[in-house]
């Protein structure tokens, strides 16, 4: 699928996000959106939520299937809500644990839990993100084929997923659909666009269109914009899933600016790292892209999963990204700090028996004119 020219709106949007820091150019195929103030969980004093029923979706896009009846519930919109695994010290998943199994604290601040579910079947709204640089080239294949099994395996009626390639730039293949076709006609699509024209006209049958970055992988701005033009607006729970070998060349954000972003929208954000090392080596380049990667998935609720260039390696890290999503906890609570100031709140789970908790490390407080 060719990049899409960009919209009037989208370059409205990327002058905003410039202005801020300057960010890569993001084509956007049927979604052009601006880049206002990212929504946070705390602001006024109520909001409406779309509550699924069930075999009903509360994200629920035109593109699709028709608009179904859901139920509408109202709740204070400072009331915190975290989605988080459970885990043995063996990585094993643990079910069937209750409310009295948990403690929560905010800022250290001991806080009263008001909701706890076990949640396996809410609809989920899903990223992936699909690195196609140049150091890619001999683990894409891999990812495209594992990354179309697994849409097929974890969508289910109610769930929407989205594609997005980034290069020198970053690119919406495929925008919010519950069609799992279109979304591995997206993956299928995905070439590896190293910065430079392949042919006399650029764009138009002789390669990529360059850019003012002409080599480089724009990872911290497709984390970025993931987050902030697409998942920030979607209720429920919400997941990123990055394909890529975590070095950042050329983005105008930092690694602190997608944290951030990622934090803002909700999302748990899992990263699999797909690199080639003895390319690297080979070519006299260091890698050093876990470290951030990591950074990424701890404050978020995610997790790095090594696959290398190997094909089992990666079927396995979609296996069990797709358990942990499907064998998530959900735990609410109202901060007993009402202020609406911006601030950042660390957050802990901490669960009776001592088993691990995946959970993200906090989130950003409302403002009061947000």
């Amino acid at each position: 699928m060719p990049k899409l020219l960009v919209s009037e709106r989208r370059i409205l949007s990327i002058a905003a996000l410039a202005a801020l820091c300057l960010a890569a150019p993001f084509s956007m195929a049927q979604h052009p959106v601006g880049l206002p103030p990212a929504p946070s969980q705390q602001s006024g004093d109520q909001k409406t939520v779309s509550q699924p029923s069930s075999g009903q979706t509360g994200n629920q896009k035109p593109d699709d299937s028709q608009q179904e009846p859901t139920t509408t519930l109202k709740v204070s919109v400072n009331a915190v809500q975290l989605f988080f695994n459970v885990k043995d010290k063996h990585g094993a998943l643990i079910p069937n644990l209750t409310k009295e199994d948990f403690e929560i604290f905010e800022d250290k601040q001991p806080q009263a839990i008001k909701y706890f579910a076990a949640e396996s079947n809410l609809p989920l709204t899903l990223g992936i993100l699909i690195d196609s640089s140049a150091s890619q080239l001999r683990v894409l294949d891999m990812e495209k084929e594992v990354g179309g099994a697994f849409l097929k395996q974890i969508l289910t009626d109610k769930d929407e997923a989205f594609v997005i390639d980034f290069n020198v730039d970053a690119s919406l293949l495929q925008d919010f659909t519950r069609d799992v076709s279109r979304l591995q006609r997206a993956l299928n699509s995905v070439k590896i666009n190293a910065g430079f024209s392949t042919g006399p006209i650029p764009g138009a049958g002789g390669g990529p269109v360059p850019t003012a970055q002409q080599a480089g992988t724009v990872l911290y701005d497709a984390v970025y914009l993931s987050a902030h033009d697409m998942l920030a607006k979607e209720t429920g729970r919400k997941a990123m899933i990055l394909l890529t070998d975590g070095q950042d060349e050329g983005s105008r954000l930092k690694i602190q600016d997608a944290i951030e972003a990622a934090q803002k929208s909700d999302a748990i954000v899992y990263v699999l790292l797909c690199a080639d090392r003895g390319s690297y080596f080979s070519s006299g380049m260091m890698y050093n892209g876990e470290f951030d990667m990591r950074k990424l998935t701890e404050a978020t609720g995610g997790r790095v999963i090594n696959v290398g260039n190997k094909f089992d390696k990666l079927r396995e890290a979609f296996e069990q990204i797709a358990a942990e999503l499907r064998s998530q906890y959900n735990i609410g609570y109202t901060p007993t700090n009402t202020k609406l100031d911006g601030t950042y709140r660390k957050l802990e789970i901490k669960n009776k028996q001592g088993y691990k908790i995946q959970a993200r490390a906090g989130y950003y407080a409302g403002r009061k004119d947000d």
